[in-house]
């Protein structure tokens, strides 16, 4: 062996001692037995979460509350939580402390700071404007008890930050605003988001009198380069002069883009997708109609032959299903509500049509009928190959000009766990649906965020059932709580929480919904192997 070699293995013998990397072995040989017989990958919790918030409103007569929380139960007694104000910047790559809604320059004080200030914790307040006086928000100090932080400011900033240690699995952040007058007035509320690379929004529009943004905010330190598409009824749209491609969104900051500018002609009903070619970003749409009220609209569940809306009133007047298949077949779909009793389907709407890369949109008349309930899609056909599709639907409440609406998108399953920050002893309702067999779930109420002890209740879910119920109440708690979802057995649950609030006669709400947290992530069992290093 020369000296070539023996260096090579030394290097190799060092990653091994330092990595404990696990065993190398040629095709065919011993080693892939080695690799059926090794042991599953455990499940381990998290060292690391990201997050970030969209700036919540420019409207000078909102209000925003945020709530941080973090389970207990991860191993460790080190760890922080918190985030931190992004910049403003435009689509064009500028950036700016303050501004309007899309980034071309409003008016501050002349000190910088936002002159309605914030409360923060007990009572406490302190003066930011939309650069942020750095300081950091709603910062965790134990698990298990959440933390609020409220802002009237016009000028309240995107917020982007991470939580590490025992802090990190299950990190969940929520921002409720509570609009008085103008478009989008009402209830509005959103779970800060992951940043990922690829983002589907079903139901969005640039008809007259709505106003749709789509926020995008990068928490990281290198800039993101986004791509903006929109599909309507006859395929995508030709957005004029290019807009919304090769958005720049520079580091630790928040792009937001009016979806009108993208499209050549208003679009009643359509479906937005966020690539980032470079980078990464958190994408969050709000949608203002000046008659309709208005609402955050998440990110859909990643595209799949079946979706689920979980979480729709009992009491709505209303139901607009936008569903849009993103691969290159049509999609053929059974619509089904799954209620308190079972599965029905929808008078006259038992299946539904989605053209390849079409938008389609139905309006489902007097769906719930006074009992809460689930939308599920699901293949015409049970065929291996059946297309993929994202969906959402728009739920109004409420009649005349006391018409408020939320939105509800395709949600994954709960796999482990689920946490909705923000709640209160009242207003607040779970929806959990069970789409193939019983399932037993474990709620979980929090301290509250002025002290008391956390209560849990389990429940079963019957199979193709929706079942609501008011979280517990904590013991002795004041202030807001978090709930925690959790699946002890049986088959998949899909899970979203309502907020509810009377505001001058119009029935405000707004519905999240509940993906798993992913506080855990698989870690394979490694070994040291120095048998790969031996010369036949």
């Amino acid at each position: 062996m020369n000296r070539t070699i023996y260096g090579f293995a030394g290097a190799v013998v060092a990653l091994a001692a330092v990595t404990g990397v696990a065993a190398v072995a040629a095709p065919g040989d011993d080693g892939a037995k080695d690799a059926a017989s090794a042991p599953a990958a455990q499940r381990k919790p998290v060292e690391r979460s990201t997050l970030v918030c969209a700036r919540p409103s420019v409207s000078d007569v909102a209000e925003t509350t945020y709530t941080a929380f973090a389970p207990k139960g991860a191993p460790g007694k080190k760890g922080s939580a918190e985030l931190r104000p992004a910049e403003l910047a435009d689509p064009d790559g500028g950036t700016g402390g303050t501004g309007d809604e899309n980034g071309k320059g409003g008016k501050g004080n002349k000190d910088g700071k936002g002159g309605k200030g914030e409360k923060r914790g007990k009572g406490r307040t302190e003066e930011r404007g939309s650069k942020g006086d750095g300081k950091p928000v709603v910062p965790l100090s134990t698990p298990g008890t959440p933390v609020t932080s409220t802002t009237d400011s016009s000028e309240a900033p995107a917020l982007t930050g991470s939580a590490d240690g025992r802090f990190a699995p299950g990190w969940t952040v929520q921002q409720t605003t509570v609009v008085s007058a103008g478009a989008g007035r009402g209830l509005q509320g959103a779970s800060c988001v992951t940043p990922d690379t690829t983002f589907w929004f079903p139901a969005v529009s640039t008809a007259d009198g709505r106003q749709d943004y789509v926020h995008l905010t990068n928490p990281d330190s290198a800039s993101a380069v986004v791509d903006l598409e929109m599909y309507g009824k006859g395929g995508k749209e030709k957005a004029p002069s290019g807009a919304g491609e090769g958005i720049t969104v520079p580091p630790r900051s928040t792009v937001p883009v009016l979806l009108s500018t993208l499209t050549a002609k208003p679009v009643t009903n359509a479906t937005l997708h966020v690539i980032a070619r470079n980078g990464r970003v958190g994408a969050q749409v709000n949608a203002a109609d000046e008659k309709l009220g208005g609402d955050w609209i998440a990110s859909a569940a990643d595209a799949t032959p079946r979706a689920v809306m979980p979480g729709i009133p009992g009491d709505a007047t209303s139901v607009r299903l936008v569903a849009f298949a993103p691969g290159g077949k049509d999609a053929d779909l059974k619509v089904r509500l799954a209620g308190p009793s079972g599965e029905i389907s929808p008078a006259g709407y038992e299946t539904l049509h989605v053209k390849a890369g079409m938008t389609s949109a139905v309006d489902l008349k007097e769906l719930t009928k006074g009992d809460p309930g689930s939308l599920v899609l699901s293949p015409a056909e049970d065929k291996a190959d059946a297309p993929p599709l994202v969906a959402a639907v728009r739920v109004t409440r409420g009649k005349g000009a006391r018409q408020e609406t939320a939105f509800i998108p395709s949600s994954p399953a709960v796999e482990k766990r689920a946490t909705a920050a923000d709640n209160s002893a009242r207003g607040s309702e779970l929806a959990l649906t069970a789409t193939d067999k019983d399932a037993k779930v474990k709620v979980t109420s929090s301290a509250g965020s002025g002290g008391g002890s956390p209560r849990s209740t389990t429940v079963t879910v019957k199979a193709h059932t929706t079942k609501s119920l008011a979280p517990p109440r904590p013991q002795g708690g004041k202030g807001s709580f978090a709930v925690t979802v959790e699946r002890i057995s049986g088959g998949p649950v899909h899970a979203s929480r309502t907020l509810t609030r009377e505001q001058d006669g119009i029935p405000a709400f707004t519905v999240q919904t509940l993906p798993d947290d992913r506080s855990t992530v698989a870690v394979p069992d490694a070994a040291e192997d120095l048998s790969v290093l031996t010369e036949d």
